[in-house]
C-alpha cells in the first residue's frame, strides 16, 4: 500500500462498529479453517445457531473476504443496512456477477436472480440478513463494541506516542514498512496506491487475517478503509464489564500475559502460568509482539518473551 505525505495526514478512525460489516467479517470468519484456536468454541456455536435461512449468504461472503461490498455497506444500524442494501440493486454489474458466481459454493441460479432483480431473490438476501444478525452480531454487539473501542483507543495512544507507521504496522503480525510503502507478507500478491484519498481504519474482532482494503463510504474517489485484525477478537471478550482498562484493550489472559512477561518467560512457562495450550501461548505472544508490547527472541530451542517500554507503561496506566 503506497502512502504520499497526504495520505498519511488523512487517516483516521471509524468512529464505531458498523452491523453489517461486521456480519460479514464473521460469516467469513466462521468459514475459514486457519482461525486461530481462540475460535474454535465460536466456530463450533455458529454452526449450531446459523438459521438455514442465512445459508444463501455463503454464495456472497467468501472465506478470504474478497466479496461484494454491497451486502457489507457502512451504515449505522441494520434497517439502515438493509435499506442500502435494497437500494444497491440496480447498480450491480455484469462483472461483478461473473466474479460472484464464479466464487459461490452452491447453485449460482441464485446469484444470477439477484443480479436480474428478481424481488423474490432479493426478500431472500433480506432475510438471510436479518437472521443471520440477529443469531451471530446482536447478541454479543456490547462485547463487539468494547472490542472496537478498546482497540480504537489503545491506537490512538499508540499513534500519539511512536506515529502513524507504528499505528499502522501493529495492525498485522506480518505488517513492516518500506519507506512510505506498507507491506503484509502472504497471497494474495496486490499493490495500491492511494493518491492522496487518505485512509479509515476499522478493527473487527471477528477478523484475523491480513488487513482488507475497500472502497469507503465516499466512492471511488473517497478514503479507502482499512479493515483489520481488533487487538481483542471477540471470544476473548469477556461476557461483562472488563475489570480495567487493560483487560478491556487485551482480554484478560492477553493481559495477565503482558504482567507476567515483566520477567523474561520462555512460551512454555507463559502457558504454565496462565494455565492455557502452548499453542494459545504462541498465538498471544504473537499479537502481543505485533502491538510493539512484548519482544521476542530465540535462544536455541526456545523462544524468549520480555515486555518492551511501551508494555511497561501500558501496565503502569492501567491501559
Amino acid at each position: 500500500m503506497h502512502f504520499t505525505a497526504e495520505d498519511l495526514l488523512n487517516i483516521t478512525f471509524a468512529s464505531e462498529p458498523l452491523p453489517l460489516v461486521e456480519l460479514g467479517m464473521a460469516i467469513v470468519a466462521w468459514q475459514r479453517s486457519d482461525r486461530p484456536a481462540v475460535f474454535c468454541r465460536w466456530r463450533g456455536r455458529v454452526g449450531r445457531e446459523l438459521p438455514g435461512r442465512a445459508r444463501p449468504l455463503l454464495d456472497l461472503l467468501r472465506p478470504d473476504g474478497d466479496n461484494p461490498q454491497f451486502v457489507e455497506p457502512y451504515a449505522r444500524t441494520l434497517e439502515e443496512g438493509l435499506a442500502v442494501v435494497r437500494d444497491a440493486g440496480p447498480l450491480l454489474t455484469a462483472d461483478e456477477l461473473h466474479r460472484v458466481a464464479a466464487r459461490a459454493p452452491g447453485s449460482p441460479s441464485w446469484v444470477h436472480a439477484l443480479w436480474a432483480q428478481d424481488r423474490e431473490a432479493w426478500d431472500q438476501l433480506g432475510g438471510a440478513l436479518r437472521s443471520a444478525h440477529e443469531a451471530v452480531v446482536a447478541p454479543h454487539w456490547s462485547r463487539i463494541r468494547q472490542s472496537f473501542q478498546a482497540d480504537v483507543a489503545w491506537r490512538t495512544r499508540l499513534l500519539a506516542a511512536h506515529g502513524i507507521k507504528a499505528c499502522l504496522a501493529g495492525t498485522h503480525p506480518l505488517a513492516a514498512w518500506s519507506g512510505t510503502v506498507l507491506e503484509v507478507d502472504g497471497p494474495p500478491h496486490y499493490e495500491v496506491h492511494l493518491g492522496g484519498r487518505g485512509l479509515l481504519l476499522m478493527p473487527s474482532p471477528f477478523w484475523t487475517g491480513r488487513p482488507l482494503l475497500a472502497e469507503g463510504p465516499d466512492g471511488p474517489d473517497g478514503r479507502c478503509v482499512l479493515l483489520y485484525p481488533a487487538l481483542t477478537p471477540l471470544p476473548l471478550v469477556g461476557p461483562g464489564p472488563a475489570q480495567g482498562a487493560l483487560d478491556a484493550l487485551l482480554g484478560r489472559t492477553r493481559a495477565a500475559g503482558l504482567q507476567s512477561l515483566i520477567e523474561q518467560r520462555t512460551t512454555s512457562e507463559l502457558a504454565r502460568d496462565l494455565d492455557i495450550s502452548l499453542p494459545s501461548a504462541s498465538e498471544h505472544t504473537r499479537t502481543l509482539r505485533a502491538a510493539g508490547l512484548i519482544t521476542s527472541e530465540r535462544d536455541g530451542k526456545a523462544v524468549l518473551h520480555s515486555v518492551t517500554g511501551l508494555g511497561v507503561d501500558l501496565l503502569h496506566s492501567g491501559g
